[in-house]
């Protein structure tokens, strides 16, 4: 049987069964994408990468460009044992964020497997993985075909999605795991508890989402049947005035939860 292995996030983040979600009438509209509120624009931001117990993994970069109508967001960690993650998305924001292309790059001791894999919003996608045996030979498999995409397919703007939502809002999108083999999953935004968290004697509400996971009837069972069902991941936005990430915490994949954070350069 197939083991279920799936990377999502990135910012970045990992998916699959879970419990009960409060059910959002959500007309064919809403599902035709979410609605831009604020615009993605030239941006770099310094990430770090680390365990629940602060432990630091991998130093990171966000680059976010915008060139005739598109938007390109590359995620790029570097690990401390030489390990390498980079997520790329290609995107507009007319009225609604839509997916045009993703790729996702991952190699070294950290992850279970090797992978590049892409995605065209045309549903297209090819993948190459690589898993590492003890005895020195590699485990290739390829993957190509096309996979019938909604229009709220968001790979690589997990993050993204949680800024545009409006005070109080739940969503149900779309992402396409890869496990290493491709499938679509419906990812759902379910409000946590609200945070205050302070800068100084500046206080200002952080809204908290858990996103949990949804697979279809059948692989959902066998996930739980095999004990791969993973945690619920959990992203934490500042609301108040214009949206800002926070802190995200869950797997990069079917493995430990980790934390991603903003990070201050030294100089």
């Amino acid at each position: 049987m197939q083991s279920f292995r799936t990377v999502w996030f990135a910012i970045p983040f990992t998916l699959f069964a879970f419990g009960h979600i409060p059910e959002r009438d959500q007309s064919d509209d809403a599902r035709a994408g979410v609605p831009v509120r604020f615009a993605e624009g030239t941006t770099h931001g310094f990430l770090q990468l680390s365990t629940p117990g602060g432990a630091t993994l991998a130093n990171g970069d966000l680059l976010i460009t915008a060139k005739d109508g598109l938007v390109t967001s590359r995620l790029v960690f570097h690990f401390t044992d030489s390990s390498f993650f980079e997520e790329t998305v290609t995107f507009t924001q007319n009225r609604t964020f839509a997916l045009r292309d993703y790729r996702l790059v991952h190699r070294g001791l950290a992850f279970p497997f090797d992978i590049d894999a892409r995605l065209s919003s045309s549903g297209k996608y090819t993948v190459v993985s690589t898993e590492h045996d003890d005895d020195g030979d590699d485990d290739v498999d390829r993957y190509e075909g096309t996979l019938e995409l909604p229009a709220d397919t968001y790979n690589g703007l997990v993050i993204t999605v949680a800024k545009n939502l409006a005070r109080g809002e739940t969503r149900r999108v779309h992402i396409v795991g890869f496990t290493p083999k491709p499938m679509l999953i419906e990812l759902a935004y379910v409000l946590g508890p609200t945070r205050q968290v302070s800068l100084g004697a500046h206080r200002q509400s952080a809204t908290h989402y858990v996103l949990k996971p949804k697979l279809g009837a059948v692989t959902g069972f066998f996930a739980k049947l095999v004990g791969k069902s993973p945690p619920d991941s959990h992203v934490w936005i500042v609301t108040d005035d214009v949206p800002a990430f926070l802190r995200f915490e869950g797997p990069l994949f079917t493995g430990p939860v980790w934390r991603i954070e903003l990070a201050i350069p030294q100089l």
